[in-house]
């Protein structure tokens, strides 16, 4: 091999590798960034092809506020709340302000960490805008994956005691 393909050859190499290192870094930097969004069901038993958070993952968590779980810090910002769907409810804790639409029975939006199986720990919450607006990912969610939960005569009558 002469000395100017090798030159070349040697050019061509370390442009192949550059843009290839290139590459591989910017997938990286994005799985890093990258927010997967959850129902609290879906983060609880899985999504249906099987795939759980991880704890120490980022995500996104959106449901319904439970009433009467809502609990704040007289002495700083710290709130943590109950969010569900029709399945089991997810603990999400949150310093911060919370938007002035934020209530219990409201549906939310929460983006943070997973810190273990049934607790988030949010960075930020967003909350509905009106009444009747549900976040589309909640609502397709919701619509999706679950059924609405039906009772038997006895569980809708109560117990007799």
């Amino acid at each position: 091999m002469n000395p100017r393909r090798k030159k070349r050859l040697t050019l061509v190499l370390a442009l192949v590798v550059g843009l290839g290192a290139t590459i591989g870094l910017m997938l990286y930097a994005l799985n890093q960034n990258m927010d997967l969004f959850y129902t609290p069901t879906e983060l609880v038993n899985g999504k249906p092809d099987g795939t759980k958070p991880e704890v120490g993952q980022r995500l996104r968590i959106g449901g319904m506020v439970v009433a009467g779980s809502v609990s704040r810090d007289p002495q700083s910002l710290q709130v943590s709340f109950d969010v569900a769907d029709i399945g089991p409810s997810v603990t999400v804790t949150y310093d911060g302000i919370l938007p002035d639409l934020f209530r219990e029975g409201q549906g939310i939006v929460a983006q943070g960490v997973l810190v273990n199986a049934t607790t988030v720990e949010a960075h930020e919450v967003l909350a509905k805008h009106d009444e009747e607006y549900m976040p589309p990912e909640v609502a397709a969610a919701m619509e999706k994956t679950h059924a609405p939960l039906e009772y038997s005569k006895e569980q809708t009558q109560g117990s007799t005691q």
